[in-house]
């Protein structure tokens, strides 16, 4: 009784400020639009994408979110035009959000090896808060539960919050390496549910790199699909208001296979006295062919939270359409291959 009025205290302050935290995917590249507008059109390419995570599914209160992107590149502009819907339900309380977003990149050959990437997006975000399920003061007595409906105006709901959201990012990368920035939320939108409070989304801001070291004799040249053979050290880093992430780990792609494990922590850094900050290890298996990709990565629990939680489940569908073609040009083309894994 003590836990069940307890939560819904909790769930209450959470609904009234809104939420302070990004859902976040594990298979990162494998949902590109999400993670940085730069990458629109980064498969040179039409291309759909499908992700699905589910968080702590052992928990009642889990976090379910699902993403649906597509985007291509324009050859003649050198540019890549992207959508991204992403739909999230958090917890007992049902929160849900829907968020659409168009974003726009532009390709710019720097050199013979490089190439530099900038991309905006615009969207639409809308939230709301389920109370169908949640029990209020006024529905106990000395008794207990009276199974009466409550008369609280939060049981009622409420209107939906609906906000415009603003991004950028960029990335540098070669045939062998890649660095990108990106930042949401630029414009810092009001999501809270109560009119007499204001709850600003914090910026999310978040630094991605890594290395694609060949092996087996593979030189980058020829159909990539086919025959790659590359070890793939990367990071990232990402931080969104007080709170901020470390990801580190491995791909190795021997085409069509791609493995890897990944370290989420930062553990030289502590949110609170003698509890470690590590978040999870992460285990990926994708296969690549031809056009079509499929990956499933699984996050292994390691915080204070436990294994309990059945730590989380995640999917990822992608599949690459046949290229514009682009007409005859005198300047050399500044069209270059991403060089970011694909999961």
């Amino acid at each position: 009784m003590i836990k069940r009025l307890l939560l819904l205290f909790v769930l209450t302050l959470l609904c009234l400020k809104g939420w302070s935290q990004d859902p976040q995917f594990s298979q990162f590249y494998a949902n590109p639009l999400y993670l940085n507008p730069a990458l629109a059109g980064g498969a040179l390419a039409p291309r759909a994408t499908i992700n699905y995570r589910n968080q702590w599914p052992s928990l009642s209160a889990n976090f379910v979110t699902t993403s649906v992107g597509a985007d291509i590149f324009l050859p003649n502009y050198n540019s890549g035009l992207g959508v991204l819907v992403t739909m999230d339900s958090q917890g007992l309380g049902n929160l849900k959000s829907t968020d659409v977003a168009l974003q726009y990149s532009y390709q710019i050959r720097l050199n013979e090896v490089t190439s530099l990437r900038l991309g905006i997006q615009g969207g639409f975000a809308s939230r709301k808060l389920d109370y169908f399920g949640l029990t209020f003061g006024d529905q106990y007595n000395n008794g207990g539960l009276t199974g009466q409906p409550s008369e609280d105006p939060f049981a009622q709901g409420g209107p939906n919050v609906n906000y415009a959201d603003f991004g950028s990012g960029l990335m540098l990368y070669s045939d062998w390496y890649w660095a990108g920035i990106s930042a949401h939320h630029l414009n810092r939108p009001n999501q809270a549910f109560s009119s007499v409070s204001e709850a600003r989304l914090p910026v999310k801001t978040s630094f991605q790199a890594g290395l694609r070291i060949p092996f087996a004799g593979y030189t980058f040249l020829g159909d990539e699909i086919d025959k790659e053979k590359t070890i793939s050290p990367a990071i990232m880093y990402k931080k969104q208001g007080k709170y901020d992430q470390f990801d580190a780990g491995l791909y190795a792609t021997i085409e069509p296979l791609v493995l890897g494990v990944w370290y989420r922590g930062i553990p030289f850094k502590k949110y609170e006295q003698n509890i470690n900050n590590h978040e999870a290890l992460i285990f990926l298996a994708g296969y690549r062919q031809d056009k079509f990709s499929i990956g499933y990565s699984y996050d292994l629990t390691i915080s204070t939270l436990g294994a309990s939680s059945g730590g989380a489940h995640e999917i990822s569908l992608s599949y690459i359409f046949d290229p514009i073609e682009s007409k005859p040009r005198r300047s050399k083309s500044s069209k270059k291959q991403l060089s970011c894994p694909k999961f």
